[in-house]
């Protein structure tokens, strides 16, 4: 309980002090702490959703699903919540409904072609589990490829015996993993390979890699990625906005 009166005047302590402020003065501490871009960003937000309307059942599927975001899954664990916060009731519902027609303000405007943006980014949003073994020695990697090509050995004791990245702990499986977050070559090559197809040593930087293809996930638009895809848009709209507004004041 301490720490929370302590917390309470501050709080009381800082907003009486910003008070006797300036407007100018509290924008050059917004900027000397670096919280101007945060501002900025809030008051887009909300000229963004201020025609966004809600509904009265709505406004209560907002306030729960706010509660659940937070497991506040009793009414004393929500005021316990609303005090480590210094939140009233009247505040966590105006977060709640805020929260509410930011999500509906997305749906309304990238929901409707949602599909034919996920197609362009789908190959991107492929996932692959595939086997490598990287080495700087040219010789080294042909002779494990041939050894792998002949069934000498396995792919899995060959990479815990040769490879010189983390994969040598794993048997040489990487994934699954998304395409876009690999190197772009090694993203080109699985992407065009088949299943159990061993590829020949291939220069990737400063590695010579051996890679094989072990299974391809393709990606599908369930709830998740649907959420994902609305975020992406949403977050591309929105610097390409902070960008027009910091552009016009310089």
């Amino acid at each position: 309980m301490t720490a929370v009166i302590q917390s309470e005047n501050l709080w009381q302590q800082t907003t009486s002090d910003l008070s006797n402020f300036s407007t100018a003065e509290i924008l050059q501490l917004l900027e000397e702490y670096q919280l101007l871009p945060a501002l900025i960003k809030e008051m887009v937000i909300d000229q963004a959703i201020a025609d966004i309307d809600c509904t009265p059942e709505e406004e209560k599927s907002a306030g729960e699903q706010l509660a659940l975001q937070y497991q506040l899954t009793s009414e004393e664990l929500r005021q316990s919540w609303l005090e480590q916060n210094n939140l009233s009731d009247e505040k966590f519902r105006a977060i709640a409904i805020r929260q509410f027609k930011l999500e509906k303000f997305k749906q309304i405007t990238w929901g409707g072609d949602l599909d034919a943006y996920f197609f362009q980014r789908k190959s991107q949003l492929d996932r692959v589990i595939y086997s490598l073994i990287r080495t700087n020695d040219i010789g080294v990697a042909q002779e494990i490829y041939f050894r792998i090509q002949a069934g000498e050995q396995t792919f899995g004791e060959l990479a815990r015996e040769y490879s010189q990245g983390p994969e040598a702990q794993t048997n040489g499986l990487v994934g699954p993993v998304e395409l876009q977050s690999i190197h772009p070559m090694l993203a080109k090559i699985l992407a065009s390979t088949q299943p159990q197809q061993l590829l020949p040593p291939t220069q990737l930087e400063n590695w010579i890699v051996i890679v094989r293809l072990e299974k391809l996930l393709p990606s599908q638009l369930d709830p998740t990625v649907r959420q994902r895809l609305l975020n992406e848009r949403f977050q591309a709209w929105l610097k390409a906005k902070i960008a027009d507004h910091n552009h016009s004041n310089t």
